[in-house]
Parts: C-alpha cells; sequence; structure tokens
C-alpha cells in the first residue's frame, strides 16, 4: 500500500508548462531519484508532492498516520536559532523538550543560576527521560559531527550557505518521518560525507524521494527512477545504471515507432499528392488521418545542449606555484605548497570541507594574493573561473544581455560564426527564455549560464570550483565529454566521485594543515589505494591473519562418474524451446512498451515484467551454458 499517490498533478510557470496530468505512487521502501534537465520542473514537483505548493490540476493522497520531512534546496532558516535549536524545530514534545533542554542547559553555561532555573532543570530531565529523548539528543551531535558541525551552540546566522545547508540535512535526517524528500543533498558536502550519508540512507526505514545529480550515489541507494522529461514522467526500476539501459531501450523503441510513423507518412503522402479528390468520405478520412499522423511526432524535446566553444592557444610555461602560503588569523589554509601545471593537466583538488580547496583555486586564478611565496603565469594562459558562489552572475540582467556582454558573436570549433543568442540556443535556453531575468532562472539554469559566459571567453585553462552542483545529469555528461577533449589544463574542485572518475588523471588531496598530497590516477584509484594502505597498516598493528588454508588430503574418494540426473536430463531437453519461449514473450513485451509510452502507470507495469523476463531469460541462459558443459564433460567421459 502506498504511503502516498499523486494523481493527475499538473504545474505550469507562467506561460511554460512544468508538468501535466503525470501520476506516481510512493510506497514503503521506495527510495526513488527523480531526475532531468534543469528548468523541467524536478524541485517544482517536490515542492508540490510535499505540500509547500498547490498543483493546477490533479490530486494528492496521504496515508493518514504517515509524516513527511522536506529539505528544499534553499531552507528557510531562522538566523537567531542555534545550530541545536534548529535541528529540533518541530511541534511534537519530544522535539519541544529538546529545545526546552539546550536552551536551559545555554543559560546555565553562560553562568546563570537560581532555584528557578534548578526546578525546571529537575523537570526537564523527568520530561527527557519519559520520551527517551537523550539517545536522540546523542544522534543528532553525532550526525551533525558527520556533516562538519562541531559548533552545537553556534547561531545559524553566522554560518557560511554551505554549513546552514548541512545543518538542514541534519534536521531532517534526524527527525523520524515516513517519508524523506531531499531536494540536492549532496551538495556542499565533501566526498567522505557522501559516502557516509549514502550507507545511511540506503539502511534508513525512510521512503525517500530525491532529486540528485550524483550518480555513483542514485546507483547506490535509488531503487527506482523518475525522469521528468518535456512534461512526461517515465519510470525505470533500479538504480543508475539500470536506468541508462532502460531509457536505451525505450529511445530504441520509440525510434522504432518514429519510423513506422515516418514510413506511414510518406505513403499517405504519395496519396496526398496523387491529387486525390477529397469529396468522398473515404477520402476525407485519409487527409484526416494524414493530419493526425503529422502531428504525432515523438515526446521529447528534441534538445541537446552543444558545448562546441573554442580554446585560446597555450604555451609549454601555465602556471607555476613555488612555496605559496595563506593564512586566516593564525590558520594555515595553504602552507609552503609548489607545485606545476602543465599543458594538459586534468588534476582533481578533494579533500574535507574547510580544507583549503577553493582558496588553492582562487590564489592560482589571482582571485587571491598569497602571504609567502610566489605564482608565476605563462604569457599565454588564458584563465576561466567558475566559481562556487557564481560570483560574476549579474541577477538584474536579462539572459541574452549576460552573455552579449562577453561577446556579440562567437565562432564555434568547426568555425562556424554564430550569435550570442544562438549560442544559448545550444545551452538549452530557447529563444523565449532569453529575455527574462537571470533572477527568475532556476538554480540550474543559473549555473549553466555562468558556464556559458565563462567558455564564451575561450579560456585555455579552467579552474572548476564544485561544477556539479546544481547541474542536471545531461548537462554534466556534455561537460565531462567537453573537459575530454579540452586541449588546455583543467583543475577542478569537486566532491562528486563520478564527475572525478570521468575528468582527472591526477590529485591533489587536502591532508588539514594547510597541505596538499599528489596522488596520480582518478579517485576511484586513490580510495582504492587508501583502503589499501589503511588494510596492510591494521596487518602490521597486529590484526590476526587468517589461517592458511589446509592442503586437500591424499585420501580423497576416487570421482563417481559424471552423468545428467533425471531431471537435469529432461531440462536438458526442453532449455532451448524455453529460452525461444522467452525470446519471443520479451519480443512482444517490447512491442507493448513502445504503444504504452503515453500511460505512465501502464509502462511502469510493463517495465516492472519486461525486466523480470530479462532476469528469467538471464538465468535460463546461464543454465543452458552449464547443461551443455556438463553434457560435454560426459561425453568426453565416455570417449575417455
Amino acid at each position: 500500500m502506498n504511503l502516498l499517490t499523486a494523481e493527475r498533478l499538473s504545474k505550469s510557470f507562467g506561460m511554460k508548462m512544468l508538468f501535466e496530468q503525470i501520476s506516481l505512487g510512493i510506497a514503503e521502501g521506495d527510495k526513488i531519484g527523480l531526475i532531468g534537465v534543469n528548468g523541467t520542473g524536478k524541485s517544482t514537483l517536490l515542492k508540490t508532492i510535499a505540500g509547500a505548493e498547490q498543483p493546477d490540476e490533479g490530486s494528492i493522497s496521504i496515508r493518514n498516520g504517515i509524516t513527511i520531512e522536506y529539505l528544499p534546496q534553499n531552507p528557510a532558516i531562522d538566523d537567531d536559532a542555534t545550530v541545536l535549536g534548529h535541528i529540533f524545530s518541530g511541534r511534537s514534545p519530544l522535539m519541544q523538550a529538546l529545545r526546552d533542554y539546550e536552551s536551559l542547559m545555554e543559560r546555565l553555561e553562560r553562568g546563570e543560576d537560581s532555584p528557578e532555573l534548578q526546578k525546571q532543570l529537575v523537570e526537564l530531565n523527568g520530561r527527557m527521560d519519559a520520551l527517551d529523548a537523550w539517545q536522540l539528543e546523542h544522534e543528532a551531535k553525532r550526525i551533525l559531527g558527520k556533516l562538519g558541525i562541531n559548533d552545537f551552540g553556534a547561531l545559524m546566522g553566522t554560518l557560511s550557505g554551505g554549513k546552514r545547508k548541512r545543518v538542514a540535512l541534519a534536521g531532517a535526517l534526524i527527525r523520524s518521518a515516513d517519508l524523506l524528500i531531499l531536494d540536492e543533498p549532496t551538495n556542499h558536502i565533501d566526498t567522505e560525507t557522501v559516502d557516509w550519508l549514502e550507507t545511511m540512507l540506503s539502511k534508513s526505514k525512510s521512503a525517500l524521494l530525491m532529486i540528485t545529480h550524483d550518480r555513483y550515489f542514485l546507483d547506490r541507494v535509488a531503487t527506482r527512477i523518475l525522469e521528468l522529461d518535456n512534461g512526461k514522467l517515465f519510470g525505470y526500476t533500479g538504480g543508475y545504471s539500470v536506468f541508462l539501459e532502460q531509457k536505451a531501450e525505450r529511445m530504441a523503441q520509440q525510434h522504432a515507432s518514429e519510423e513506422k510513423r515516418q514510413n506511414l507518412l510518406r505513403r499517405e503522402l504519395a496519396w496526398i499528392r496523387r491529387g486525390a479528390k477529397a469529396r468522398s468520405t473515404k477520402q476525407k478520412a485519409r487527409i484526416e488521418r494524414f493530419e493526425k499522423l503529422q502531428q504525432a511526432g515523438p515526446q521529447t524535446n528534441g534538445q541537446e545542449m552543444d558545448m562546441a566553444l573554442p580554446s585560446s592557444r597555450l604555451g609549454k610555461k601555465v602556471i607555476e606555484l613555488t612555496d605559496v602560503t595563506k593564512r586566516y588569523g593564525e590558520r594555515d589554509i595553504v602552507r609552503a605548497f609548489s607545485y606545476i601545471v602543465q599543458p594538459g593537466d586534468r588534476i582533481g583538488i578533494v579533500g574535507p570541507n574547510g580544507a583549503g580547496k577553493s582558496t588553492l583555486l582562487k590564489l592560482i586564478a589571482g582571485k587571491l594574493t598569497p602571504d609567502a611565496g610566489s605564482i608565476d603565469t605563462g604569457l599565454t594562459v588564458k584563465i576561466g573561473l567558475f566559481s562556487q558562489e557564481n560570483e560574476e552572475l549579474d541577477e538584474s540582467a536579462r539572459v541574452l544581455e549576460y552573455i552579449r556582454d562577453a561577446a556579440e558573436n562567437v565562432r564555434t570549433t568547426d568555425g562556424e560564426l554564430i550569435s550570442a543568442s544562438q549560442m544559448l540556443e545550444r545551452f538549452l535556453f530557447p529563444p523565449s527564455a532569453q529575455w527574462s531575468k537571470v533572477a527568475d532562472l532556476s538554480g540550474g539554469e543559473k549555473r549553466r549560464l555562468f558556464l556559458l559566459r565563462i567558455l564564451m571567453g575561450a579560456p585555455n585553462v579552467l579552474l572548476l570550483d564544485e561544477p556539479t552542483n546544481d547541474l542536471d545529469i545531461q548537462t554534466l555528461t556534455v561537460l565531462e565529454d567537453y573537459l575530454e577533449h579540452f586541449p588546455g589544463s583543467v583543475l577542478i574542485v569537486s566532491h562528486d566521485r563520478y564527475f572525478l572518475d570521468r575528468t582527472v588523471d591526477a590529485l591533489l588531496v587536502a591532508e588539514g594543515g594547510g597541505v596538499f598530497s599528489q596522488h596520480e590516477g582518478n579517485f576511484s584509484e586513490y580510495r582504492e589505494r587508501t583502503k589499501q594502505a589503511e588494510s596492510t597498516a591494521d596487518n602490521k598493528a597486529g590484526k590476526p591473519a587468517q589461517a592458511a588454508p589446509e592442503p586437500p588430503s591424499d585420501n580423497r574418494p576416487k570421482e563417481k562418474p559424471l552423468r545428467f540426473s533425471f531431471k537435469e536430463q529432461k531440462e536438458y531437453e526442453e532449455i532451448d524451446q524455453r529460452i525461444a519461449e522467452a525470446e519471443q514473450s520479451l519480443a512482444g513485451l517490447a512491442e507493448e512498451l513502445a504503444a504504452a509510452h503515453d500511460d505512465y502507470e501502464k509502462l511502469m507495469k510493463l517495465t516492472a515484467r519486461h525486466r523480470e523476463q530479462e532476469l528469467s531469460l538471464d538465468e535460463l541462459l546461464e543454465r543452458w551454458t552449464y547443461l551443455n558443459d556438463l553434457a560435454e564433460q560426459i561425453e568426453r567421459q565416455k570417449k575417455g
């Protein structure tokens, strides 16, 4: 039985239809990832399901007694609340008791004391005992610590944007809910914390609906994928890798349907061109059929992002850092760091939050001046800095004006000279959106626009600070392909493990205290080496090694002659026919899937059946291999 059921939801924003007549259900234990291009309405759909916005049409029903916890991209936060005060927000007696206890303890720690306060403390201790609240307080502090928040009494207004988001995430995780709705939960957290969050959400009994661009995270946590595409919702059973397989199948089926439609169109068009007299009922029906076929095009936006932008020529000398040091107060953020960036380098910069990764990038970009040491930049170097904060994004400007400020025209990698407006279209900003204010764009659209502005300058050294934050998976895939063919040098600060694996071949790892260590290979290779080193260190520290297996005995009984059992013999005789029937059944399901691409509920059921049938066929093929191998061994034994 579903925790929540949404039926025939529609929502528009101005003249733009975000989603139309979509339906979905969320059952106990579901872990659902929602994906789609930025600006398609993913966050709006989450807000609608969470009750933060009302749909234009449709209904949402929630099972009695179900609690929902929703974390938006930009959560509302009381600047005057403490970290724990925010964590324990809520109207339940448990949350109220925790807030009262933390508030009273803060007063006592400030030196306030009186018989009245002591009396309140005794009463609160009793309430905490009765509500079993001590464990929850301990759990809240543990989760905050995992998210890098250790000052529990700090005021929310004094925290950075990233820390505020992490506190809000901790609050969503600690407040017990049947359904967690999370919008980009992996933004602003480092790779170690993403690993921890992955494990926590996978083990959680709460159902989960989330938007995330982190493809490893989706693959390891999600049991279902929902794709919002051109106002329609498509469902897939499994994680991200299964989604890729099933979407490829859906696109192939859609292509086959479109090819069939085009053939019918050609035949109908030939009939129309022969000058048929459109007077009889039969002839009118054929003309109407032709018009319907013309209008029945595939339900996709047909758009793919195109980053075919050139870079400037880069000489042999790029950037040389010599004993670079940067301090904030008494703290070394970067300490005596030396490094030579070579032409064509692909370098990832990783480490805990606050360890100096972004500071190092800003030093290289010339946005900060080192306190000691030197940074020598080659004469041909043209740096493009894609910062976390969209610092140079003028939100009061129109989209087209903002890009025209960079260049009126740009020459693409294939030599074509195109206008700023045409380049915006290649970055999925149609003409209708180009006169919108930048402030009216979604978070992901702003990041995409900022990226275009950077690339319009034809840089030959790209410095990317958390480029995956708020970008959709389609944009990330195109960006990864662009970086693969980019002739210049690239330095990337990122917590996105998949993105790092796709784009870098060396790492600078922030170790703390301003120290950066150098490692060859991508992120997964570095993590594997780290785990192996930790395992070796554990063994040297005295952990008992596994006992070696005993050698086989010389007194083993002689092997019995191989033969089929009665069941195996029957199975061997029938398995070819069973495989043929399974393949025929799969082909029939594929045709049904192609015909049902507009019916979400039917598509979900058919997709599940198709997957089950595939698994069944895989098992049959494995069994066929085993039985045929056994038959060959029996035959060889007879001949021997």
